[in-house]
């Protein structure tokens, strides 16, 4: 499975930006499409993530309310619409995918990874 993540940039803070992943390849019938962050000197943290048919979606504490995940399985495509930017949002973000299809927040859960696409929020 290849990940291709694009839409990141430089936003103000109160702004927004939409990030987009595309899954190719021997992908399964039913999967996780998720987003993690990583901010310098940190850790990377889950961001969101949701099932193949859009069904079940899951939030990180600190995005919840602000941004959302959705998805087009015919496509095999995820989104991050990202609303009311924060500069502790500036991170590279990495699109994931799990074969199981569950929708978890750990990341030794998913399969494949994207390559990152930095989100730079000037505040």
């Amino acid at each position: 499975v290849q990940l291709q993540a694009s839409g990141g940039g430089l936003v103000q803070a109160g702004g927004s930006l939409r990030l987009s992943c595309v899954a190719s390849g021997r992908t399964s019938s039913s999967y996780t499409m998720g987003w993690f962050r990583q901010a310098p000197g940190k850790e990377r943290e889950f961001v969101a993530a949701i099932n193949w048919s859009g069904s079940r979606t899951a939030y990180g504490e600190s995005v919840k309310g602000r941004f959302t995940i959705s998805s087009t399985n015919a496509k095999k495509t995820v989104y991050l619409q990202m609303n009311s930017l924060k500069p502790e949002d500036t991170a590279v973000y990495y699109c994931a995918f799990d074969l199981s299809g569950i929708v978890g927040t750990r990341l030794q859960m998913y399969d494949y990874w994207g390559q990152g696409t930095l989100v730079t929020v000037s505040s």
